[in-house]
């Protein structure tokens, strides 16, 4: 398999396991504000979703430095010694014991989704397209109203703020990286772009686009 494909296949297969991951944040976040709801098995669906999406995230870190073959071998090379470093030892804590199984669990099916894949070489970069012109920014003394947020919005607003986010190209297909941190979906960076909370700014076309926060954007965050 040539890096494309292999980096196209798994950016999907990290994506599927970030929005799952949300999904079941969300789902806790409301029913925390509902009095009397019974949160235990919402609870380990989040440890579960969460320990599942770490290596996920990891990896891309990982392909980010260092490409998608060495960043994959590294991170199951990880993954399999902390499997190998689990004891059996449990502890007094039923969210720790809970934690450290959906860990294991999570570690587990990174290896078996990635298992197998053999990574020829990486090929010919192809000339990305032109890259969009950069949205005019908001002024700041336009912005009459603040809007209300989920907190899913919040937390891309953040990350585009903090995190360094750029789109970058897999052939036809843009990918969101961040220089650090959470790396946000792309689809919810593109939707605060549509909603004018963040633009596109102008950067060499060997890094990508980069995304900024307009006013508005920024006004959001300030509330």
């Amino acid at each position: 398999m040539d890096a494309t494909t292999a980096l196209d296949l798994l950016t999907r297969q990290a994506e599927r396991a970030f929005e799952h991951a949300e999904i079941r944040r969300e789902r806790l976040t409301r029913l925390l504000t509902c009095q009397g709801s019974d949160l235990t098995m919402t609870v380990d669906s989040v440890l579960t979703a969460e320990a599942e999406a770490a290596p996920w995230a990891r990896l891309l870190k990982r392909i980010d430095r260092h490409g998608v073959r060495e960043g994959l071998a590294a991170e199951r090379e990880k993954a399999t010694n902390d499997l190998l470093g689990f004891g059996i030892s449990l502890s007094t804590s039923m969210v720790t014991n809970a934690a450290r199984l959906a860990e294991q669990d999570g570690l587990r099916r990174f290896l078996n989704a990635t298992n197998g894949m053999d990574i020829d070489e990486t090929p010919a970069e192809e000339p990305a397209p032109a890259p969009a012109p950069a949205e005019e920014p908001v002024p700041a003394e336009e912005v009459a109203e603040v809007p209300k947020v989920t907190p899913a919005q919040k937390r891309t607003l953040v990350a585009i703020r903090d995190n360094g986010v750029t789109f970058q190209w897999n052939k036809d297909r843009k990918v969101i990286y961040v220089k650090s941190g959470d790396r946000p979906r792309a689809d919810m960076v593109e939707w605060a772009i549509s909603q004018k909370w963040a633009r596109v700014t102008p950067a060499p076309m060997s890094v990508g686009l980069g995304v900024a926060l307009t006013a508005v954007g920024e006004a959001i965050l300030a509330g």
